[in-house]
């Protein structure tokens, strides 16, 4: 579990505690994966490269750090990655967005692709892979696998949720890849769901169970 990140911030902690609540509705469910997805992101970008540029302060000139954002990808997995991506994205607006639609196939719990679109230039660019919850392992698996044939500089995989069995299931598929999580829960049950978890993020995000 070496090349996994736990992100346990007190607030990160808090809100994701309100996230798991049966009785959260879509909107607080909604926002509050916006919020935790908010203070991840400072943890996951902390190693992005900088470059110094020439500003002028009221006060005179001087040469400050900035970062690249537009070499920064957010790769989205469809559809429950769009509710981490907000949140990415008001931290680092400059980032561009990529998109993967994969579904579980509900009897063999592997992942079926039916989009894949892409920035321009993909060898030139980091790339953070975003879905809340890291399960079975095979979307994240399957994503990863088809954004390595792109040949980006870098890989990450964050997630809100994960368990033993999806961690060490990328690990052995992608051990290049590091993973930043907010929980590592207790375990899968027979129909490929994190418990104690907290349900099906698609669902309640979108309000469709």
């Amino acid at each position: 579990m070496s090349n996994v990140h736990l992100i346990d911030h007190p607030l990160v902690q808090h809100k994701l505690t309100l996230m798991r609540k049966r009785e959260a509705s879509t909107n607080s469910f909604r926002r509050l994966l916006n919020e935790v997805a908010s203070l991840m992101a400072y943890e996951v970008t902390r190693d992005m490269p900088m470059q110094e540029v020439e500003i002028e302060t009221p006060m005179e000139k001087m040469t400050a750090k900035v970062i690249d954002g537009k070499k920064l990808v957010f790769v989205s997995i469809l559809r429950a990655g769009t509710g981490i991506l907000d949140g990415m994205l008001s931290v680092v607006p400059g980032a561009r967005v990529g998109h993967i639609g994969l579904y579980r196939d509900p009897k063999t719990l592997t992942a079926v692709e039916y989009y894949f679109k892409m920035p321009q230039d993909m060898q030139e660019r980091d790339i953070v892979v975003v879905d809340p919850m890291l399960a079975t392992g095979n979307s994240a698996i399957a994503a990863v696998e088809r954004l390595k044939e792109l040949r980006p500089k870098s890989i990450k995989f964050v997630c809100i949720l994960t368990c033993p069995e999806g961690v060490a299931a990328l690990q052995k598929a992608h051990p290049d890849v590091p993973i930043y999580t907010a929980a590592i829960d207790r375990q899968l049950n027979d129909h490929g769901y994190i418990l104690p978890g907290l349900g099906d993020a698609g669902d309640r995000i979108f309000g469709t169970k």
